[in-house]
């Protein structure tokens, strides 16, 4: 129950943080800001999705997972014609005091997905059936450095809609509340199943993490400095996973 109430705790402090920050932060800091965290977690998320998971999954021998690891590729494309691409940095923000439903729901149910199998590893953690507890801190740890530069986005996106602030931290606290409660739905599917929904859902969520992670590292800027930068970045987060093997 401890390490439940902490994983809830980080993937909200996640979102929280990346709100303050917009209002600390200087317009100009923010883009960079953004881009170089999002290339951390596009390293980190890319390393572990081949280093972690698709081992793990291939292991169990399912024939099919393959299809679901597409399906998860293929559902992220989907959610992103509607998110406006802004798990990736993209901001199109209008001042016309608008709330971007379209965009929130997209969010929503991405984060809502990739919160079901941390329930699996947490339940795994003790029981040592099929994820390790690396694997589950490796899965945590992706989605909270995504859900950081996300949240910045989403919160300067928000502001710049000239959206009330009270408007704004409510509905950023909202999306922050979608990966645990997608946590919560998890616990509630068997784990006996004849079915592996949790092996289904990760190879899901992998799918999303490549097409996430490969879209960020192949986007070009003409900066050539800060390629330079973003390079490093997506090898931080590269070495970051190998160091949880």
């Amino acid at each position: 129950m401890s390490e439940l109430i902490a994983t809830v705790f980080f993937l909200l402090l996640s979102v929280v943080l990346g709100g303050v920050l917009v209002v600390l932060l200087e317009k100009k800091n923010q883009v960079r800001f953004i881009k170089l965290s999002l290339a951390l977690s596009g390293g980190f998320l890319l390393a572990i999705a081949f280093i972690h998971f698709l081992p793990e999954l291939y292991a169990e021998a399912h024939t099919t997972i393959g299809i679901w690891v597409l399906a998860g590729f293929l559902i992220q494309l989907f959610l992103e014609y509607f998110s406006g691409g802004i798990e990736h940095g993209h901001i199109h923000a209008h001042a016309n005091k608008k709330v971007p439903y379209g965009l929130l729901i997209s969010l929503s149910i991405h984060s809502f997905i990739e919160g079901i199998p941390l329930a699996n590893t947490e339940v795994n953690v003790h029981n040592h059936e099929h994820l390790t507890g690396h694997h589950h801190h490796s899965l945590l740890l992706g989605i909270i450095l995504h859900q950081l530069p996300v949240a910045i986005a989403l919160m300067t996106l928000l502001r710049q809609s000239l959206i009330k602030s009270s408007t704004s931290w409510i509905l950023l606290i909202l999306f922050g509340m979608m990966t645990p409660l997608g946590l919560t739905f998890g616990s509630l599917i068997p784990m006996g199943s004849a079915i592996p929904f949790m092996d289904i859902l990760l190879a899901i969520v992998v799918g999303m993490f490549l097409h996430i992670s490969t879209t960020i590292i192949f986007e070009t800027n003409e900066n050539h400095h800060f390629n330079l930068a973003k390079l490093i970045a997506i090898l931080l987060g590269v070495g970051l996973s190998m160091s949880l093997i």
